[in-house]
């Protein structure tokens, strides 16, 4: 993982998310006095917002799937790996999950781009590190076998929440080491350029190039 600088709201954002699943929640706890909308009300599940299931919200989010693709370059938050046309699957993850504040559930500040794999991996566990407040080498990638690591540099306490996150997210399984092997290679050979690299894998592309710096000041030491 790497940091991912928030990006800032989209201008219709309010009027095509936050607005409906406002109202959404509203119908689903009977709150009175509502205006009339185009469409069949939605049934009352609830007596108040904090009981509703939260599998009952409406994923009126995934109209802002879009803008979070071209605003985080389709890279996945957790994995950093960009997300195919296609063959990929996108998908808008809470970072604060939807079982736990109704307040968020259609806020654009709570949304993380993630493929389907991570987000199903992080699910409604809190126990990983959001990709907003991380600090870029916190994670660092061995390049020979391409594990992810917590760096060794870190204190105990923030060691160990860099070790939960890559458990959580199993970002060292099979596949996941595969596919930075794949990208890597890829590279080593020339078969993709640098800026390339970056776009498709970027924390795997700042690794190399921070060990390639490693490497240059000990020549010149």
């Amino acid at each position: 993982m790497i940091r991912v600088a928030p990006a800032p709201e989209p201008e219709d954002f309010d009027g095509k998310v936050r607005q409906p699943g406002r109202r959404a929640i509203a119908e689903m706890v009977g709150a009175p006095g509502l205006p009339k909308r185009p469409g069949r009300p939605r049934a009352v599940i609830a007596v108040s917002e904090d009981a509703i299931p939260a599998d009952k919200f409406p994923p009126i989010w995934t109209a802002a799937l879009p803008e979070l693709l071209a605003a985080y370059g389709r890279v996945c938050a957790y994995m950093s790996f960009y997300i195919e046309r296609v063959t990929g699957a996108a998908s808008v993850d809470h970072m604060l999950p939807k079982s736990v504040d109704w307040l968020d559930i259609y806020e654009w500040r709570n949304y993380r781009l993630a493929c389907s794999l991570m987000n199903s991996r992080k699910n409604d566990y809190q126990d990983v590190l959001d990709p907003f407040e991380i600090d870029d080498g916190w994670f660092r990638l061995e390049l020979i076998g391409y594990q992810v690591i917590p760096d060794p540099n870190l204190p105990p306490d923030m060691a160990q929440k860099v070790q939960t996150t890559i458990d959580r997210l199993k970002l060292n399984d099979y596949e996941c080491l595969k596919l930075r092997e794949e990208y890597a290679e890829a590279f080593l050979r020339g078969d993709v350029s640098q800026a390339h690299l970056h776009k498709r894998a970027p924390f795997l592309a700042r690794e190399i190039e921070r060990a390639a710096l490693q490497e240059e000041e000990v020549v010149v030491a």
